[in-house]
């Protein structure tokens, strides 16, 4: 039995979106546990501040602006990371955005549903894509880690078109790459988080709209980013050796009754009543 099934210390790992929200909160899980992280995002102040933090607390970070919509830029971050750590085992491609929810469906305009699949699609191809072929050409294999979301998984009366349609297809793609390089050592498998505190989330701030998030998840409440952190460290890890184009939800049961709400007290009486 292995000693520390579960460890990621000494390999490198890129996060995209790392500038804030569970981005920062996975590089920070990675980089307590020993591994040499990327920041990867827009906004170098941030990911500077980061990088800096981690420094701080014993770990090593390389800060890398980048817009993960660009295929050049991509290309170029995750050859500054192979030049500066040797080679790259981990990837999060956890960048994402949400503009498109708040105007109803028909209202959305096609350069706001571009604009989403662009970044939340197309961006995390890129990172796959840029990462995996030095992954296959070395041989040493290593592990993709798409981040979705429960919407994924299921629709959502007047939701994002793009948003919904972007992380359903991360799954779906993530399941084709991981058939398509199983056999040559790159895992593809994706976290789909529920409801989670982060700058794509700001409604959960809103005391009305999270106590409607709270009564539709069934463990009555938001999580806390840091419940994530097993199921990115066992994707991370020779913990999940044997898995590839899985897709782990971290919800709080969301996804187990697909957001469908408690039943009323008064209806639960009448059912314990008979």
């Amino acid at each position: 039995m292995e000693k520390d099934l579960f460890s990621v210390a000494g390999k490198t790992a890129i996060v995209t979106g790392a500038s804030s929200g569970l981005g920062a909160t996975f590089a920070q899980v990675l980089a307590s546990r020993g591994a040499n992280v990327v920041l990867t995002a827009r906004r170098a102040d941030r990911l500077q501040e980061l990088a800096d933090q981690i420094s701080r607390d014993g770990g090593t970070a390389l800060p890398i602006t980048c817009d993960i919509g660009d295929g050049a830029q991509v290309k170029n971050m995750v050859t500054k990371a192979w030049d500066r750590f040797g080679r790259v085992d981990i990837l999060v491609a956890n960048a994402g955005t949400a503009t498109d929810f708040g105007p109803a469906p028909e209202c959305l305009p096609e350069a706001a549903f571009n604009e989403v699949i662009q970044v939340n699609l197309t961006g995390v191809w890129l990172c796959y894509r840029e990462v995996a072929e030095r992954m296959l050409r070395d041989g040493k294999g290593g592990s993709l880690i798409g981040i979705a979301s429960v919407y994924g998984l299921s629709g959502q009366q007047e939701g994002g078109a793009a948003y919904h349609a972007s992380k359903a297809g991360v799954i779906n793609m993530s399941r084709t790459l991981a058939l398509s390089w199983a056999d040559r050592g790159v895992r593809v498998n994706v976290i789909a988080p529920g409801w989670f505190p982060s700058e794509m989330n700001p409604g959960l701030r809103e005391p009305a709209f999270a106590r409607y998030i709270q009564s539709r998840t069934p463990m009555g409440r938001i999580g806390n980013p840091l419940e994530l952190a097993g199921a990115l460290l066992l994707l991370a890890s020779d913990a999940s050796s044997y898995m590839t184009g899985e897709t782990i939800s971290v919800d709080g049961g969301w996804n187990a009754g697909t957001g469908v709400p408690r039943m009323p007290d008064e209806l639960l009486l009448q059912r314990w009543s008979r």
